[in-house]
């Protein structure tokens, strides 16, 4: 008598979305076809996306929000999505990301007759989203996976970039690490992912706060400032930055009045006590070790009742962050930053957006809506939701607009920082796939399309 096939379910929770993502395994005692993986979960598309070769994922910040939604569980609920305003730096870190590679397809010398593909997922400057992210990225796009004995892997891209915080990469790291793919973050900078038992694949082209720590306090004590405040994010970053530099300022002699947490996401009155702790404050120099979406809503904050003027001391997240310029109650702000570059040829990228190019991406015709305040379709597509309404008065786009004269911190490319670190994860994972697909043979090199690429040899 044949022996009936043995269903297995497999759960990968997502409880921090009150939802799951599940595959369902069949698999025969006996020898019929294949293990058939379907995953029963609706995914969310990239914010960009190109099939290639080999695929390199990316998880940026490009929203300052996550969309919430109660749910009364009698459906299974959708995916996440963003609200809120657009952060145009991040936009501008995965458009890099995007130039990048295209530039290592069109070499001759590098990965030569591959192309890479992408996928770039907004994380919504949420944890749960960008964990999401990573089990879509983990999973691929597609529907049906078919194996031996298990679920097939190629789907899997070959190395993540990201994310734009050190919690985020924390989080992503938890679920690509079983696979061994390496992530390679450009702006996680705490010195806890430096602990290679815990995050064995991690990798990043930012230098670790250790240093930075130590550096803020010896920045302070220069000028003779012994008697400050200091707030940070609540968060990976910035509990572990703030309590390396508290110890590094103590062996400076240097006095703290206060030393406060958030979190952008805290209830106002949260936010609104720490802002009074410092208008209350006698120091007048204030250490801030903080992501630049703590600092904005902490300035928003400040800016309602300004109080005295305070010196800022910042961290290199923050710190040279163009959208906090607006700010102009501060005394200044001083800090350590990356060091600025130059990406030839990356400007002009940034700056050649089509129309059909920007209609053809939903993240760009917001970004090109609010910017120019025009509307560049007049009726949305159904299954594009609409997320920051520039008003239904608003004048439609009629090709008169010239983002060259766009002041916006996506044009602004004279000090490429940040912006570098995302350029050269990028080259750093390309040349860690040709050591694996174009193996030098004699003055030869012939790459290998076809491979069945492995995630732990790109690591």
């Amino acid at each position: 008598m044949a022996t009936s096939p043995v269903f297995t379910i497999l759960v990968l929770g997502l409880s921090l979305f009150e939802r799951n993502t599940v595959f369902v395994l069949s698999e025969s005692m006996t020898n019929d076809p294949p293990v058939r993986c379907i995953p029963l979960a609706t995914a969310s598309s990239p914010a960009f996306s190109i099939d290639g070769d080999f695929i390199i994922g990316g998880v940026f910040s490009i929203y300052y929000t996550m969309h919430t939604e109660i749910y009364n569980y009698t459906i299974l609920p959708g995916p996440p999505w963003c609200t809120g305003s657009i952060n145009s730096r991040e936009l501008r870190f995965s458009r890099a990301m995007i130039f990048a590679i295209e530039e290592i397809n069109n070499s001759r010398e590098l990965l030569p007759g591959i192309k890479l593909g992408y996928q770039i997922h907004d994380k919504c400057a949420a944890v749960p989203v960008a964990m999401y992210a990573a089990f879509q990225l983990i999973s691929g796009k597609n529907t049906v996976f078919y194996k031996d004995k298990n679920c097939s892997q190629s789907g899997m891209v070959a190395a993540v970039i990201g994310g734009s915080g050190s919690t985020s990469s924390i989080g992503i790291s938890r679920i690509t690490g079983p696979f061994n793919i390496p992530q390679v973050s450009h702006f996680s900078s705490c010195a806890c992912l430096s602990d290679k038992q815990q995050y064995p694949n991690f990798f990043r082209t930012i230098p670790s706060d250790a240093f930075q720590a130590v550096a803020l306090a010896k920045l302070v004590k220069h000028f003779g400032w012994t008697w400050i405040g200091a707030v940070c994010s609540d968060s990976d970053y910035g509990n572990n930055g703030m309590a390396s530099f508290l110890q590094a300022a103590q062996k400076e002699g240097i006095c703290v009045e206060f030393s406060e947490s958030f979190y952008r996401t805290n209830p106002y009155n949260e936010i609104q006590r720490v802002a009074d702790v410092i208008r209350r404050a006698t120091a007048k120099v204030i250490v801030a070790f903080t992501a630049s979406g703590e600092m904005k809503v902490l300035l928003e904050e400040l800016a309602r009742k300004p109080s005295p003027s305070r010196q800022w001391i910042g961290s290199e997240s923050w710190i040279t962050d163009p959208n906090l310029l607006k700010f102009d109650f501060c005394e200044g702000g001083i800090g350590f930053g990356i060091p600025k570059s130059v990406i030839p040829g990356l400007r002009d990228f940034l700056l050649d957006l089509s129309p059909s190019e920007v209609a053809a991406s939903p993240l760009l015709t917001e970004f090109w809506e609010n910017a120019f305040k025009c509307r560049l379709r007049k009726i949305l597509q159904p299954n594009i939701k609409k997320r920051n309404d520039v008003g239904a008065e608003e004048r439609v786009c009629d090709g008169s607009e010239d983002i060259t004269k766009l002041q916006s911190p996506y044009t602004e490319t004279s000090q490429l920082r940040v912006t570098n670190m995302v350029y050269k994860a990028v080259y750093a994972i390309a040349h860690a796939i040709h050591s694996v697909v174009c193996p030098k043979k004699n003055l030869t090199t012939k790459c290998d399309k076809h491979l069945m690429l492995e995630s732990k040899q790109v690591s």
